[in-house]
């Protein structure tokens, strides 16, 4: 399949290069190669599937190596515009058959495009902190829906950035991209192993919370640390930067982190209630922690 050979028309900024030739397609090649996680981390780039996405990345100022598209995307006014915004930047636009999109996808239906983008590398040193900054780190998170939903959630939510250790979903994967909505390309997201990580965090001087299910109930763990209507001020609010640790579903977060965690808190739920959506329960956590910054 990578060594096919596809008619297709190509435009730079709107001026057809070739067209109706048979010729081989280094995009569409590039494209099957990134559907492999270990393609992307070696390469450095990532899929992003249609308009709205496509959309989010130019507006993030992501450096496009190429899209594909099909004539579904000239169907819509939003379509068209985002042809003529892609021209504009001079992206490389290759035109293809429905069917031929349709193979190369992640989704059953792309709508009309697939761009090859770069997005930003991140370290641990970049990661904006600050005093009371507060970053989410992810644990073993193996649900790509899940990782992306985290992130757009941090991002939402003010958090200075998104920490993912080893054993989580791929955050450049196609369907974690998509659960982003695009917080992926605006909000700083680095990647550690646990050893990286925890000397980051020592550096850094972050105060770790653990998300637990026997933990210390949240509304109890905030005003002990100032940052309630109760406490006495000065706790969350001037204590340094914060890492609130949230881990897979099933296992929880694993006992080495547990480990180096000051505290270990606790979404009090309704009787008989099992347990919460990992995106949901950072959701709280984050909500809770900022507030009493």
């Amino acid at each position: 399949m990578a060594n096919a050979r596809v008619t297709a028309t190509f435009r730079v900024a709107g001026r057809p290069q070739l067209e109706g030739a048979f010729i081989p397609s280094n995009l569409q090649s590039t494209l099957r190669d990134l559907q492999r996680r270990k393609a992307r981390g070696r390469r450095g780039l990532a899929l992003v599937e249609g308009v709205r996405l496509v959309e989010e990345a130019l507006g993030a100022g992501l450096k496009f190596r190429g899209a594909l598209v099909a004539p579904d995307l000239d169907r819509t006014a939003r379509g068209s515009a985002l042809r003529a915004e892609l021209e504009r930047h001079a992206v490389p636009v290759e035109e293809v058959s429905a069917r031929t999109l349709e193979r190369l996808a992640d989704t059953e239906t792309p709508q009309g495009i697939v761009a090859v983008v770069e997005p930003r590398r991140w370290t641990p040193q970049e990661l904006p902190l600050g005093e009371r900054g507060v970053v989410l780190v992810v644990d073993g998170v193996q649900d790509p829906g899940n990782v992306g939903t985290l992130i757009r959630t941090a991002h939402a939510l003010g958090a200075a950035g998104t920490v993912v250790l080893r054993g989580s979903a791929d955050v450049m994967s196609p369907k974690a991209l998509r659960a982003a909505m695009g917080a992926t390309f605006r909000h700083p997201v680095a990647l550690l192993d646990d050893a990286g990580f925890i000397a980051w965090a020592r550096q850094r001087n972050v105060t770790l919370w653990a998300a637990a299910a026997d933990g210390t109930p949240l509304h109890r763990a905030v005003a002990a640390a100032g940052g309630g209507a109760g406490g006495g001020g000065g706790g969350l609010a001037h204590n340094g930067p914060i890492g609130v640790i949230v881990g897979n579903e099933g296992a929880g977060i694993r006992p080495q982190l547990n480990a180096v965690s000051t505290k270990r808190v606790a979404i009090p739920l309704a009787q008989g209630a099992e347990s919460l959506n990992v995106a949901v329960a950072a959701g709280i956590l984050l909500y809770e922690v900022l507030r009493g910054r």
